[in-house]
């Protein structure tokens, strides 16, 4: 591998994710060099770590940009999955799997680590939910190949931003009462996440003749309905009441997960499906390699208490929306003049503002989340719940940062598409709808030297349907658009942007404080 005294060159593929973007700085502290492959790699510009690593553009499906990403590698990380179980995912996830592991191969890469799903024992593979079955063949394909492969498989991953902690946090939170599916007494051993990364970490120096996997898991062997239970304890919440019905089906639990958590269905389903059957580490092998520290795993309410105390105190650095929801538009904003893409609708607002521009970029990168859209909060909240109905990721999922943002960021039903800071903030939606649309937010200065605020809106149609869709919400336009313009300009006037965000901080404080019964 690499020269004695020098770290290894690590490959990430997946930084954009939640693991991802926490194993980078991981790696990073422990020495190693580390080259993300992206598709996006504008999406990593802004990451505390991005200036301490290289990152390339490519796609693992794709041979060629797989093979220069490789170039001078000594170990590569796998993090890559689908999320969906949209026509084809699984032949996407072996194809991907086949072309990263047989260019591993030719650039001489001395060793894939991959982190999958912990399977059931004594389950045929034809009942296992299809990711369960797809992340288990894409850890068969690696361990199947020249290059030595470490595999590990984990269950539940509790952490501050995870989509399993996200969803049994609200779960649990909105639902003193709970009518559960059959699955809350199926047993799994979740793990906290700074075991996961301090697991894929240590992997990269294990000798050369480990080819194999790994089961890791936390120290708990608990059922759903134990770790909810626990969470009230930790969370300082009343006892919950758990009613479970045998009659809520994989499929109508995501729904029923979605309805209740920022989860959206899509997501959701992954989870409650490997939950059907139990899911127990048959060894602790990966003690050998990476030898446990005294205290680790982290006990189960341990990490409940670590990803409570990111969260209350907005420290969350990746969360499970930082990488692009599945099926989200990727195509390119519409340049003006010269795009060639077809019909494209804007709705385009200026007005000046009795403050500094900074004052108004302050207003602007705090939109959203817990401090609003200034303007017609129940159609906002109504346009969320439609897109909850139709499986979408709906208002829910917030910010990652009461006040500052970063491109890749997930906003309620957004995706932080560009940032100057201090000029331009750029959304791009991922609502569902029947074409592609933006929402661009300028703070500038007029010819005649005052603050203005421009705001824009495009949409491209997608069909007859997408010309429909853009015709039947214009009216309600000057309402939406128009009281957003307004009342961004006033906010940033009045200053009242900065107390709305303190209120939102005092807000979750006294939440915090009620749950833990301090005073």
């Amino acid at each position: 591998m690499a020269e004695e005294g020098q770290g290894l060159h690590c490959l990430v593929t997946g930084a954009s994710g939640y693991v991802g973007g926490r194993l980078v700085p991981e790696l990073l502290d422990a020495g190693h060099r580390v080259r993300c492959l992206a598709r996006s790699p504008g999406k990593l510009r802004d990451h505390p770590w991005a200036g301490r690593a290289e990152t390339v553009r490519g796609d693992v499906t794709d041979a060629e940009s797989v093979a220069a990403a490789m170039r001078g590698i000594d170990v590569a990380y796998y993090l890559v999955h689908a999320l969906t179980s949209g026509s084809g995912f699984e032949e996407t996830d072996r194809r991907a799997a086949r072309v990263f592991a047989e260019q591993a191969r030719l650039a001489g890469v001395k060793r894939i680590v991959y982190l999958g799903g912990l399977t059931p024992q004594h389950v045929p593979e034809e009942d296992l939910s299809p990711h369960l079955r797809s992340r288990a063949e894409v850890g068969q394909i690696f361990l199947d190949a020249p290059v030595p492969a470490t595999v590990l498989r984990a269950a539940v991953v509790i952490g501050s931003g995870s989509a399993s902690f996200e969803m049994l946090r609200y779960l649990t939170e909105r639902l003193p009462v709970m009518v559960t599916p059959s699955w809350v007494h199926t047993r799994t051993q979740p793990i906290g996440i700074r075991d996961v990364l301090r697991y894929l970490v240590g992997s990269a120096t294990m000798p050369d003749d480990v080819d194999r996997a790994f089961d890791i898991g936390g120290p708990d062997v608990l059922t759903y309905r134990d770790m909810m239970l626990q969470y009230a304890a930790v969370a300082g919440l009343r006892r919950r009441f758990i009613v479970p019905v045998p009659v809520l089906t994989p499929r109508l639990s995501s729904h029923w997960v979605g309805l209740v958590t920022p989860v959206p269905a899509s997501i959701a389903r992954p989870l409650t499906e490997s939950l059907r059957h139990e899911v127990v580490c048959r060894e602790h092998d990966i003690a050998r390699y990476v030898p446990d520290l005294p205290g680790r795993p982290v006990p189960f309410d341990e990490a409940l208490n670590l990803a409570l105390r990111k969260v209350r105190e907005a420290e969350v650095t990746t969360r499970w929306s930082s990488a692009s929801v599945p099926g989200a538009p990727s195509d390119p904003l519409p340049t003006d003049p010269d795009w060639a893409g077809g019909s494209l609708y804007q709705d385009e607002r200026e007005r000046p503002v009795d403050a500094s521009r900074e004052a108004l970029w302050r207003v602007i990168e705090g939109i959203g989340g817990e401090n609003g859209w200034y303007s017609s909060p129940l159609a906002w909240a109504v346009r969320g719940w439609l897109d909850r109905f139709v499986g979408g990721v709906g208002l829910r999922r917030g910010r990652r940062d009461t006040q500052h943002l970063r491109v890749g960021d997930s906003l309620d039903f957004w995706r932080v598409e560009e940032i100057e800071p201090g000029r331009l903030l750029r959304l791009r939606a991922e609502m569902r709808l029947p074409g592609l649309a933006w929402l661009e937010m300028y703070a500038e200065t007029g010819a005649d030297g005052r603050t203005r605020y421009r705001q824009r809106a495009l949409f491209h149609p997608r069909g007859l349907l997408g010309h429909a869709y853009w015709w039947s919400v214009a009216p309600f336009h000057a309402v939406v658009f128009g009281g957003m313009a307004r009342n961004i300009a006033q906010a940033a006037a009045d200053g009242t942007h900065g107390r709305r965000a303190s209120r939102a901080a005092r807000v979750r404080r006294a939440r915090a404080a009620r749950r833990t019964g301090q005073t």
